[in-house]
């Protein structure tokens, strides 16, 4: 397990950077937290560092949301907070987004786990302090 500190929102960027250097090789990773913990401001500062040149929002709404980096990658970010069964996520074709070779960030996995591929890096965010976060990064 590794483990990354956050002791204000400005350092946000500096973990993005951090996480990105932990987990390369990896491409897809479940987040975990409550809610306002940080998901979404982390899976945000993830994208831009890995190049994002879209405007990265939470997909609450529309359950994934896809961005391109400029290299051309696509990133897809899910938040499955609104979810009501895996159903949903079956109709989407959840699989080949789940198990594609693009970097796949899930919100809320915790509402999917029976679904998640083996190979998903667990990111566990927990609230310490109002702006201090610890991140936990199952590998």
């Amino acid at each position: 397990m590794k483990t990354i500190e956050i002791n204000s929102l400005e350092a946000v960027g500096a973990a993005a950077q951090n996480f990105v250097t932990l987990t390369r090789g990896f491409r897809r990773f479940a987040f975990y937290g409550s809610m306002g913990s940080g998901k979404t401001t982390l899976i945000k500062a993830i994208c831009k560092e890995l190049g994002a040149v879209d405007v990265i929002t939470s997909p609450t709404f529309s359950l994934v949301n896809e961005y391109k980096t400029t290299t051309g990658e696509t990133l897809y970010h899910f938040d499955l907070y609104r979810i009501e069964s895996t159903d949903e996520l079956f109709d989407l074709g959840y699989e080949e987004y789940f198990y594609s070779q693009h970097y796949v960030f899930i919100e809320w996995a915790e509402k999917a786990e029976e679904l998640l591929p083996d190979s998903c890096v667990k990111v566990s965010i927990e609230e310490t302090d109002p702006s201090k976060r610890k991140i936990r990064i199952e590998l």
